[in-house]
């Protein structure tokens, strides 16, 4: 697995323009915005991509038939990608928190304490994100596998939507006041439990990605997209709608 990671991590240094690029905009959105917390769920989501980056360039050009005859086994190739993943996300979040907290002491904008909660939540929300992704990377490839991820979190939104509209009409249930009557002292605990779940989801995805792994097959060559200048560039399009957005609504 030292092998894949070495591997994984030269792959992101050809990518340390656009990774350099993120970090400076997080930053700049920390410096001169009085919002601390949405710099810090947008780069970990961000960096995040850069691991289905990773098995985009596997699978590209039937490149997994040739990974596989190097002494690796299939599931050693899946738990890699976790930890990967993990690493990545773990250093990013460490990176945007440090800089969010020396932001706070300097301006006072926000209680520490309040950020921390914010920041732990976003990181539940990263573990949450990769779990998600991979797997379906792993199963359908670069392209469909980016296709069929947005149908996933469509039918997610869409049936999140209804449960609280349902909520709302029919049993009179107001989400949001709901979660604002929670006690403020109950919020850390809350956040840990978050993260316990979102770990037994990660283990669960896990196991399932390694379940697709060994029964994938690598006969044909793919055209898949790997994450180029192409994708690049969507995100940062992605990372400037997002901030026009927000301050055109918020």
């Amino acid at each position: 697995m030292k092998g894949l990671l070495i591997k994984d991590y030269k792959l992101i240094l050809n990518q340390k323009n656009f990774f350099c690029l993120m970090i400076a905009l997080s930053v700049g959105m920390l410096l001169f915005s009085d919002d601390v917390i949405f710099p810090l769920g947008f780069l970990i989501f961000v960096i995040s991509l850069f691991t289905i980056s990773t098995i985009s360039y596997d699978d590209y050009n039937n490149g997994y038939a040739f990974l596989f005859t190097l002494p690796i086994t299939r599931k050693g190739y899946v738990k890699e990608k976790y930890c990967f993943g993990l690493l990545l996300g773990l250093f990013s979040w460490i990176l945007i928190t440090l800089f969010g907290l020396l932001v706070i002491l300097n301006r006072n904008t926000l209680p520490i304490d309040e950020f921390m909660i914010s920041a732990i939540l976003i990181l539940a929300m990263m573990i949450a994100i990769l779990a998600m992704t991979l797997p379906f990377q792993l199963k359908f490839g670069g392209e469909k596998g980016r296709i069929a991820l947005i149908g996933a979190f469509g039918i997610i939104a869409i049936i999140g939507i209804a449960i609280n509209q349902i909520l709302t009409s029919i049993f009179h249930i107001n989400i949001n006041l709901l979660l604002e009557n929670i006690p403020t002292i109950n919020i850390s605990v809350l956040a840990g439990l978050l993260i316990l779940i979102v770990f037994i989801c990660l283990w669960i995805s896990y196991k399932i990605s390694t379940k697709i792994m060994e029964h994938k097959e690598f006969l044909s060559v793919k055209d898949c997209n790997v994450f180029s200048k192409s994708l690049q560039l969507f995100l940062f399009i992605y990372a400037i709608f997002i901030l026009f957005f927000r301050e055109l609504f918020v």
